[in-house]
Protein backbone atom coordinates (compact mmCIF):
# COMPACT_ATOMS: atom_id res chain seq x y z
CA UNK A 1 0.00 0.00 0.00
CA UNK A 2 1.25 3.33 -1.07
CA UNK A 3 1.71 6.28 1.16
CA UNK A 4 -0.08 8.37 -1.46
CA UNK A 5 -3.02 5.63 -0.78
CA UNK A 6 -3.01 5.39 2.90
CA UNK A 7 -3.76 9.02 3.14
CA UNK A 8 -6.78 8.71 1.24
CA UNK A 9 -7.94 5.53 2.18
CA UNK A 10 -8.81 6.89 5.75
CA UNK A 11 -11.60 8.89 4.36
CA UNK A 12 -12.93 6.33 2.16
CA UNK A 13 -13.22 3.74 4.30
CA UNK A 14 -15.92 5.09 6.02
CA UNK A 15 -18.44 4.72 3.98
CA UNK A 16 -16.68 1.88 1.26
CA UNK A 17 -14.90 -1.63 2.07
CA UNK A 18 -11.34 -1.04 0.43
CA UNK A 19 -8.77 -4.03 -0.30
CA UNK A 20 -5.21 -2.48 -0.11
CA UNK A 21 -2.33 -4.03 -1.61
CA UNK A 22 1.45 -3.28 -1.90
CA UNK A 23 3.03 -4.02 -5.83
CA UNK A 24 5.49 -6.63 -5.94
CA UNK A 25 8.19 -4.11 -6.98
CA UNK A 26 7.31 -1.55 -4.34
CA UNK A 27 9.59 -1.02 -1.35
CA UNK A 28 6.74 -1.92 0.77
CA UNK A 29 6.85 -5.45 -0.67
CA UNK A 30 8.63 -8.21 1.49
CA UNK A 31 10.19 -9.60 -1.62
CA UNK A 32 10.89 -7.89 -4.69
CA UNK A 33 10.97 -9.86 -8.30
CA UNK A 34 13.88 -10.17 -10.21
CA UNK A 35 14.43 -6.93 -12.80
CA UNK A 36 13.73 -9.40 -16.01
CA UNK A 37 10.20 -9.97 -14.13
CA UNK A 38 8.94 -6.94 -14.16
CA UNK A 39 5.97 -6.48 -17.16
CA UNK A 40 2.70 -5.44 -17.27
CA UNK A 41 1.68 -8.92 -17.73
CA UNK A 42 3.23 -10.06 -14.85
CA UNK A 43 1.54 -7.33 -12.53
CA UNK A 44 -1.57 -7.76 -14.11
CA UNK A 45 -1.79 -11.41 -12.88
CA UNK A 46 -0.32 -10.28 -9.51
CA UNK A 47 -3.72 -7.97 -9.61
CA UNK A 48 -5.69 -10.79 -10.76
CA UNK A 49 -4.32 -13.28 -8.43
CA UNK A 50 -5.12 -11.15 -5.53
CA UNK A 51 -8.61 -10.96 -6.12
CA UNK A 52 -9.43 -14.20 -6.77
CA UNK A 53 -7.61 -15.27 -2.91
CA UNK A 54 -9.75 -12.53 -1.65
CA UNK A 55 -12.47 -13.93 -3.80
CA UNK A 56 -13.99 -10.62 -4.75
CA UNK A 57 -15.76 -10.02 -8.24
CA UNK A 58 -16.71 -7.13 -9.70
CA UNK A 59 -14.49 -4.27 -7.86
CA UNK A 60 -13.68 -0.94 -9.03
CA UNK A 61 -9.99 -0.81 -9.37
CA UNK A 62 -8.10 2.76 -8.80
CA UNK A 63 -4.94 2.93 -10.35
CA UNK A 64 -2.65 5.52 -10.00
CA UNK A 65 0.20 6.35 -13.07
CA UNK A 66 1.38 2.60 -14.53
CA UNK A 67 -1.16 0.91 -12.16
CA UNK A 68 -4.07 2.19 -14.35
CA UNK A 69 -2.54 0.31 -17.23
CA UNK A 70 -2.10 -2.74 -15.19
CA UNK A 71 -5.63 -2.65 -14.26
CA UNK A 72 -6.84 -2.14 -18.14
CA UNK A 73 -4.92 -5.01 -19.05
CA UNK A 74 -6.05 -7.48 -16.48
CA UNK A 75 -9.86 -6.39 -16.96
CA UNK A 76 -9.26 -7.45 -20.25
CA UNK A 77 -8.34 -10.86 -19.37
CA UNK A 78 -10.40 -11.71 -16.58
CA UNK A 79 -13.43 -9.15 -17.07
CA UNK A 80 -15.73 -10.34 -14.49
CA UNK A 81 -13.69 -9.39 -11.48
CA UNK A 82 -14.11 -5.79 -12.53
CA UNK A 83 -17.32 -3.26 -12.62
CA UNK A 84 -15.32 0.01 -13.26
CA UNK A 85 -11.68 1.23 -13.72
CA UNK A 86 -10.66 4.72 -12.54
CA UNK A 87 -7.28 5.28 -14.00
CA UNK A 88 -5.36 8.21 -12.03
CA UNK A 89 -2.26 10.04 -14.21
CA UNK A 90 -2.48 6.77 -16.21
CA UNK A 91 -0.68 7.31 -19.54
CA UNK A 92 -0.28 3.83 -22.21
CA UNK A 93 2.69 5.77 -23.54
CA UNK A 94 5.24 8.43 -22.67
CA UNK A 95 7.37 8.60 -25.44
CA UNK A 96 6.27 11.13 -28.19
CA UNK A 97 6.18 9.96 -32.34
CA UNK A 98 5.22 11.96 -35.11
CA UNK A 99 1.69 11.24 -33.99
CA UNK A 100 1.45 10.92 -30.39
CA UNK A 101 2.97 13.24 -27.79
CA UNK A 102 3.06 11.08 -24.53
CA UNK A 103 5.26 14.12 -22.99
CA UNK A 104 9.08 12.92 -23.09
CA UNK A 105 10.73 13.09 -26.48
CA UNK A 106 13.01 9.56 -26.46
CA UNK A 107 16.22 11.25 -26.06
CA UNK A 108 15.08 12.63 -22.23
CA UNK A 109 14.05 9.01 -21.52
CA UNK A 110 17.05 7.72 -22.27
CA UNK A 111 19.12 10.38 -20.06
CA UNK A 112 16.68 9.55 -17.34
CA UNK A 113 17.26 5.62 -17.80
CA UNK A 114 21.29 6.64 -17.37
CA UNK A 115 20.36 9.02 -14.67
CA UNK A 116 18.46 6.50 -12.73
CA UNK A 117 21.24 3.47 -13.55
CA UNK A 118 24.04 5.97 -12.38
CA UNK A 119 23.07 7.47 -8.89
CA UNK A 120 19.46 6.04 -8.18
CA UNK A 121 19.05 8.39 -5.07
CA UNK A 122 19.77 11.60 -6.58
CA UNK A 123 17.41 11.02 -9.69
CA UNK A 124 14.88 10.39 -6.74
CA UNK A 125 15.33 13.48 -5.10
CA UNK A 126 14.73 15.43 -8.57
CA UNK A 127 12.14 13.42 -9.59
CA UNK A 128 10.10 13.30 -6.57
CA UNK A 129 9.76 17.16 -6.44
CA UNK A 130 9.01 17.39 -10.54
CA UNK A 131 6.03 14.73 -9.74
CA UNK A 132 4.48 16.68 -6.17
CA UNK A 133 6.33 20.21 -6.28
CA UNK A 134 7.54 21.61 -3.41
CA UNK A 135 4.42 23.37 -2.37
CA UNK A 136 3.51 19.89 -1.08
CA UNK A 137 6.20 19.93 1.26
CA UNK A 138 4.98 16.22 3.79
CA UNK A 139 3.69 14.49 0.88
CA UNK A 140 6.61 15.01 -0.97
CA UNK A 141 9.39 13.86 1.88
CA UNK A 142 7.02 10.60 2.28
CA UNK A 143 7.01 9.80 -1.06
CA UNK A 144 10.86 10.67 -1.55
CA UNK A 145 11.39 7.88 1.26
CA UNK A 146 9.29 5.31 -0.32
CA UNK A 147 10.91 6.07 -3.74
CA UNK A 148 14.53 6.25 -2.39
CA UNK A 149 13.49 2.65 -0.54
CA UNK A 150 13.29 0.77 -3.38
CA UNK A 151 16.42 -1.45 -4.75
CA UNK A 152 17.44 0.50 -7.59
CA UNK A 153 17.71 -2.26 -10.04
CA UNK A 154 14.36 -2.73 -9.55
CA UNK A 155 13.66 0.83 -10.49
CA UNK A 156 15.27 0.88 -13.58
CA UNK A 157 13.35 -1.94 -14.29
CA UNK A 158 9.85 -0.55 -13.59
CA UNK A 159 11.09 2.57 -15.21
CA UNK A 160 11.76 0.73 -18.67
CA UNK A 161 8.88 -0.75 -18.65
CA UNK A 162 6.54 2.28 -18.33
CA UNK A 163 8.65 4.99 -20.04
CA UNK A 164 9.97 2.16 -23.31
CA UNK A 165 6.40 0.51 -23.56
CA UNK A 166 3.40 1.32 -25.42
CA UNK A 167 0.00 -0.10 -24.18
CA UNK A 168 -2.12 2.02 -26.77
CA UNK A 169 -3.18 -1.05 -28.33
CA UNK A 170 -4.50 -2.34 -25.21
CA UNK A 171 -7.21 0.64 -24.95
CA UNK A 172 -9.78 -0.25 -27.74
CA UNK A 173 -9.94 -3.79 -25.73
CA UNK A 174 -11.09 -2.29 -22.37
CA UNK A 175 -14.86 -2.63 -22.62
CA UNK A 176 -15.63 -2.25 -19.33
CA UNK A 177 -16.45 1.31 -17.94
CA UNK A 178 -13.44 3.95 -16.88
CA UNK A 179 -12.78 7.19 -15.45
CA UNK A 180 -9.73 9.01 -16.27
CA UNK A 181 -8.24 11.98 -13.75
CA UNK A 182 -5.77 14.03 -14.66
CA UNK A 183 -4.09 16.85 -13.55
CA UNK A 184 -4.19 19.95 -15.87
CA UNK A 185 -0.26 20.64 -15.16
CA UNK A 186 0.97 17.26 -15.20
CA UNK A 187 5.16 17.19 -15.85
CA UNK A 188 4.62 13.67 -16.77
CA UNK A 189 2.01 13.32 -19.45
CA UNK A 190 0.13 16.21 -21.59
CA UNK A 191 -3.62 16.75 -21.40
CA UNK A 192 -3.93 15.41 -24.97
CA UNK A 193 -2.84 11.81 -23.46
CA UNK A 194 -6.28 11.96 -21.32
CA UNK A 195 -7.96 13.13 -24.13
CA UNK A 196 -6.72 10.20 -26.57
CA UNK A 197 -7.41 7.69 -23.73
CA UNK A 198 -10.99 8.99 -23.66
CA UNK A 199 -11.28 8.28 -27.50
CA UNK A 200 -9.89 5.25 -27.77
CA UNK A 201 -11.04 2.68 -24.41
CA UNK A 202 -14.42 1.18 -26.24
CA UNK A 203 -16.27 1.31 -22.66
CA UNK A 204 -17.85 3.87 -21.57
CA UNK A 205 -15.41 6.84 -20.45
CA UNK A 206 -15.49 10.18 -18.65
CA UNK A 207 -12.36 12.04 -18.52
CA UNK A 208 -12.12 14.23 -15.25
CA UNK A 209 -9.34 17.19 -15.40
CA UNK A 210 -8.14 18.58 -12.19
CA UNK A 211 -7.26 22.01 -12.12
CA UNK A 212 -4.08 21.08 -10.30
CA UNK A 213 -0.26 20.76 -11.01
CA UNK A 214 1.47 17.94 -10.43
CA UNK A 215 0.68 13.85 -11.25
CA UNK A 216 -0.82 13.08 -7.93
CA UNK A 217 -4.69 14.09 -8.46
CA UNK A 218 -5.34 11.99 -4.93
CA UNK A 219 -2.88 13.72 -3.14
CA UNK A 220 -2.77 17.25 -4.50
CA UNK A 221 -6.66 17.76 -4.78
CA UNK A 222 -8.01 15.26 -2.22
CA UNK A 223 -11.49 16.52 -1.51
CA UNK A 224 -12.04 16.50 -5.55
CA UNK A 225 -10.47 13.21 -5.42
CA UNK A 226 -13.02 11.76 -3.39
CA UNK A 227 -16.04 13.25 -4.73
CA UNK A 228 -14.98 11.95 -8.02
CA UNK A 229 -14.94 8.39 -6.03
CA UNK A 230 -18.13 9.16 -4.57
CA UNK A 231 -19.64 10.04 -8.17
CA UNK A 232 -18.68 6.49 -9.63
CA UNK A 233 -20.17 4.17 -6.42
CA UNK A 234 -22.98 6.29 -5.71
Amino acid sequence: MSWATAMRASKLSKRYKLLLFDWSFSSAADSQPAATDISYAGLANELISLLDEMKMKGVVFVGHSLAGMVGCLASVDRPELFSHLVLVAASPRYMNSEEYQGGFEPSKIQEMLSSIEADFQSWADSFATLVLGKNYSNPLWKYLATLKAMNPKTALAVAKMAFLGDQRPLLEQVELPCTIIQCTNDIAMPTSVGYYMESKIKGKTTLEMVEVEGHFPHVTSPEIFIKIIDKILL
